[in-house]
């Protein structure tokens, strides 16, 4: 996570303080205009977080850059297809709901540091300490978003995924266990793909992402390297995947009784 923002967010960020300067305009009578908090402008101007069209509009109102910001707003997305989950970490981050389907693992926003850290030491070729304690540390860090109630979370975890303990026994009642707690959370759904459930077409994991805009974002897993794509082909198949994967999955309820069983078992 340690990669630069896309080049098109600081390009973008760039001009508008840019031309926030050449108006006179305060960072801080921007902030209260667009009614962001001062934070949340600068972060969009150094673009370190993707300007919003709110921002955008609003700074070329104030400063009266005549329609050239607002111009820049469709190069903010993603490229078609690039690679890397830095990008899909970014996107997350301002996301309003983002559907997860998960048939091998528990979802990085769901895991315990327990688990992470077996996850993590079973690398291979096997990481150094420190880079362990980053990935950790970035990742606890990630599921804060959960405690944004206004965000929307469906998680479907693979029946492979909840009978597979990383780590010791104990550790994989916790991490059920856990499951458990953000289930009850009423922004979170959290569904159990049993394992007579799954269908030919999806058999790797995904993400699908809603930005504040009512775009989407499509994030499907590969065996080395992740895959963000805005291609409008590639995001309506996960569209369809994410709808079919809902309906094939055990209901919520169902769902959570399938873990608790499941901890009793272990």
């Amino acid at each position: 996570m340690g990669s630069q923002p896309p080049m098109a967010w600081r390009l973008c960020g760039n001009q508008a303080k840019l031309w926030r300067t050449r108006a006179g305009v305060t960072r801080e009578e921007l902030a209260r205009e667009a009614n962001y908090e001062f934070e949340t402008v600068k972060s969009m101007e150094q673009g370190r977080r993707r300007p919003t069209e709110r921002f955008l509009q609003v700074t070329d109102d104030m400063c009266g850059a005549h329609g050239f910001l607002i111009a820049m707003l469709d190069y903010l997305g993603p490229e078609k297809s690039v690679p890397g989950y830095d990008d899909l970490f970014r996107y997350e981050e301002e996301a309003i709901s983002i559907c997860s389907y998960q048939p091998l693992l528990i979802p990085g926003l769901l895991q315990t540091e327990e688990t992470m850290r077996a996850l993590f030491s079973a690398h291979w070729p096997p990481l150094e300490d420190d880079v362990i304690d980053q990935r950790v540390s970035g990742r606890l860090t990630r599921q804060k978003l959960l405690e944004k109630r206004s965000r929307a979370f469906a998680f479907v975890i693979g029946e492979a995924a909840l009978r597979n303990p990383m780590g010791s026994i104990d550790a994989h009642k916790r991490q059920l266990a856990r499951l458990l707690e953000v289930a009850v959370q009423r922004n979170v759904i959290l569904q159990v793909m049993v394992a007579e459930g799954g269908h030919p077409e999806i058999s790797s994991g995904f993400v699908l992402l809603e930005l504040p805009d009512h775009r989407r974002i499509a994030y499907e897993e590969g065996n080395m390297m992740g895959k963000l794509s805005s291609d409008p082909e590639m995001v309506s198949f996960m569209v369809h995947c994410n709808a079919l994967v809902g309906r094939l999955a055990l209901s919520p309820e169902r769902s959570e009784r399938f873990i608790q069983e499941l901890m009793e078992e272990l």
